[in-house]
């Protein structure tokens, strides 16, 4: 996850801090990549040495107890890494709530709402409390969260904003059976998910490895047999990859949208990340791809730094998510820029009914709508893409701006 404010041009994303200028970890912090770093000998070794980056990403992210988001770090907000939408504003979650009031009183009220990973549990606030007002509260509100602090964490939030709703929250450390009907929140889920690095050399690709030489931590490019994977990219949106380079795909995104189509009568999924369509995303200039990392609001392009203490994230491509959807019988019933969605649910309405006569309650409010909806900053950057099964009512976010065309 990641919040990204400071672009350098249309295509490559200003990554200005060299490691001399990040922040020294603490030796508690240091301590705990230690661990992840020792995970990372043993895996390695019994590998044979080496191991794929989408790997060396999972543990790094999400090995238990000590991983990036499993551990006791801070993540989220002033004092952590990043600031995400919903730590912006509750405008994001009101007007996310809004939308999700529309599919429930199109499934007859009867699904629940499901989302995964929570973060501080603020947009789980903020949509429950906004629904409430609608007088739309679903039985279930479900959360998915891999980490255990995480998820306490939530709980407090919860109990400290929203006492009265928390009987209708449920943790779920993985994806249950037979959910009925549901809305799916991913809100910057994607970008966290392991993905794989290439490179094209000689007409040939090479995928990005991790392993340990005399103990250091490094990596290299190796030969592989993911060229068929690279060739359907190629084939479907008509171009060629230039020789030397060099970016990502993400292998997991159609394990995990086949996990939500296999255990759902009916859903609505709402993604909303930052990315790009694939032509986009593989722009001939994007020589480098998309993948970087956040250490205390700072970005960077090292991925070796200090394991388990900096995210370690990447763009979306949203055409390879449409296709892996449609693969599995979903619909792909919206595609917008995050400002017109959250234009469309009404978030000019939500600043009218709140604003007051407050001066710095006035500026307070128009800097967290900038911040949502200007295209340099959260605005156009951000995506929101609509996935269903065995729905298909209109859905109000996509009324202003439909992009679908552009995948």
């Amino acid at each position: 996850m990641a919040y990204i404010l400071i672009y350098h041009d249309t295509v490559e994303p200003l990554l200005n801090n060299s490691l001399d200028t990040l922040p020294e970890p603490g030796e508690e912090a240091k301590s705990r990549s230690h661990q992840v770093m020792q995970c990372l000998r043993d895996v390695c070794h019994a590998a044979g040495g080496w191991i794929p980056f989408s790997q060396y990403m999972e543990i790094a992210l999400y090995q238990p107890g000590i991983g990036y988001y499993t551990g006791g770090l801070q993540k989220f907000g002033a004092k952590g890494d990043f600031i995400t939408a919903p730590e912006v504003s509750p405008l994001f979650g009101q007007c996310l709530a809004k939308q999700i009031s529309e599919i429930l009183q199109g499934l007859n009220n009867q699904a629940s709402v499901l989302e995964f990973g929570a973060g501080s549990g603020i947009l789980a606030v903020d949509i429950l409390l906004e629904l409430e007002r609608l007088n739309v509260l679903p039985e279930q509100y479900l959360i998915v969260e891999l980490s255990a602090e995480l998820r306490l964490r939530q709980q407090e939030k919860i109990k400290q904003d929203a006492p009265h709703l928390f009987s209708r929250v449920q943790w779920l450390s993985e994806l249950v059976t037979d959910l009925g009907d549901v809305v799916v929140i991913a809100n910057e889920v994607l970008d966290a998910m392991p993905i794989e690095c290439f490179k094209i050399k000689d007409d040939k690709t090479q995928l990005l490895m991790v392993g340990f030489e005399n103990d250091v931590l490094v990596s290299r490019y190796s030969d592989s047999s993911v060229t068929s994977i690279i060739e359907n990219i190629e084939q479907r949106s008509e171009f060629e990859f230039s020789t030397e380079y060099c970016s990502e795909y993400n292998p997991a995104i159609k394990a995990w949208l086949a996990l939500l189509a296999e255990n759902v009568e009916s859903c609505v999924v709402l993604l909303i990340d930052y990315g790009y369509n694939e032509t986009e995303y593989y722009h001939a200039d994007r020589v480098s791809g998309t993948q970087m990392c956040y250490y205390q609001h700072r970005a960077h392009n090292d991925y070796l730094w200090w394991p388990g203490l900096q995210d370690i994230t990447a763009f979306v491509n949203f055409t390879d998510v449409a296709y892996n959807a449609v693969d599995l019988q979903m619909e792909v019933s919206g595609y917008t820029t995050q400002a017109a969605f959250l234009l469309a649910c009404g978030l000019s309405e939500l600043h009218a009914e709140q604003v007051n006569n407050d001066v710095k309650q006035q500026i307070k409010l128009s800097q967290q709508i900038k911040t949502l909806t200007l295209p340099s900053e959260m605005g156009d950057r951000f995506k929101v893409m609509a996935l269903t099964k065995n729905y298909d009512k209109p859905l109000l976010g996509f009324s202003m701006l439909d992009l679908r065309n552009r995948l």
